[in-house]
């Protein structure tokens, strides 16, 4: 029986507790209904009085000494939080509470650095580092082997000194540009030795023109008012097959070089008009072979007087 005595009496006690913790939070909650009423100690009673009221409008009978208490603590500042003052105990504390937030948040952000790391990486750091390095390769090693290589084949069907010493030039100046990294110079030079090559190993013969309707022959005035005359014959170059062959010709009336079918050859008056005869005797020019260019060989035997120009139009 004095166990069931005392439970009463505890459960009492701990409601008092709730009820005075209601009403500090009512009051907090009141701010006006504080500064008006607990501002003036002369009318604690009177608040004390409308707290009443409102717990009775709610169906809640308070009593006296409980709103009394609640009024006291909320003046005492009790049932209040007081954090800890600001300090790396309190920083550690605060960083442990909210850890998994935090967590949360680093894993994002540590997600998000990787991803930009790799992207970095994959999109401008290592494409950089495979165009550096293919540029070395090239620069070091291939460049300078494809340099060799046309030499070689160059030396290959060279068939006289002409163009043997052509090709020592060639390469020489191709050398210093592998010395010195010129990758362009390297290139221009390999250029100029397939050129050579493709020279040296075409064949053809210099035939004059003598179709119906196309000119043999012309002559032209010197630029510049001279009133001399320059003759041309008309010529083509021919395969061994026949096929027409387009080669590559300096005119020397403007300084280009042109790769052309057709060409005049600049020879004297006495064999244009050697030419203009023996086509006006039947149409035809019966004497019509004007050079021979042999395969290892860069000048062309030229097999009637020429005296070494060539225009491209006429």
């Amino acid at each position: 029986m004095a166990e069931t005595a005392l439970a009463p009496s505890k459960q009492q006690k701990l409601d008092d507790v709730m009820i005075a913790m209601d009403v500090v939070d009512m009051l907090r909650h009141r701010e006006d209904l504080v500064r008006r009423e607990l501002n003036d100690d002369g009318r604690e009673r009177e608040l004390i009085a409308r707290l009443r009221q409102i717990y009775h409008d709610q169906g809640i009978e308070v009593p006296d000494h409980v709103l009394a208490e609640g009024v006291k603590a909320l003046d005492d500042s009790r049932f209040v939080y007081t954090p800890p003052p600001a300090g790396w105990k309190r920083t550690l504390f605060t960083l442990w509470a909210k850890r998994e937030t935090h967590g949360k948040r680093l894993g994002v952000a540590l997600a998000i650095l990787i991803a930009v790391f790799v992207g970095y990486y994959v999109l401008v750091s290592r494409p950089a580092r495979l165009t550096e390095e293919r540029a070395r390769i090239e620069i070091t090693q291939t460049l300078p082997k494809a340099l060799r290589q046309a030499h070689a084949d160059v030396m290959a069907v060279a068939g006289d000194d002409a163009a043997k010493q052509k090709a020592a030039a060639l390469l020489a100046d191709g050398e210093r540009a592998v010395r010195s990294g010129d990758r362009a110079a390297m290139t221009e030079t390999t250029t100029q030795l397939n050129a050579l090559r493709d020279d040296l190993t075409r064949e053809y013969t210099l035939t004059i023109v003598s179709r119906p309707g196309e000119s043999s022959g012309v002559w032209r005035r010197p630029p510049r008012g001279n009133q001399a005359r320059n003759y041309y014959l008309i010529v083509e170059p021919l395969a061994a097959d026949g096929q027409k062959l387009s080669i590559p010709v300096r005119n020397e009336e403007t300084g280009a070089v042109e790769s052309v079918a057709k060409f005049g050859v600049r020879v004297p008056q006495a064999t244009f008009d050697t030419v203009a005869q023996d086509k006006h005797d039947d149409g035809i020019v019966q004497k019509n072979l004007f050079g021979v260019k042999r395969r290892g060989l860069l000048t062309v035997d030229y097999q009637m007087p020429f005296e070494g120009g060539f225009i491209t139009k006429w």
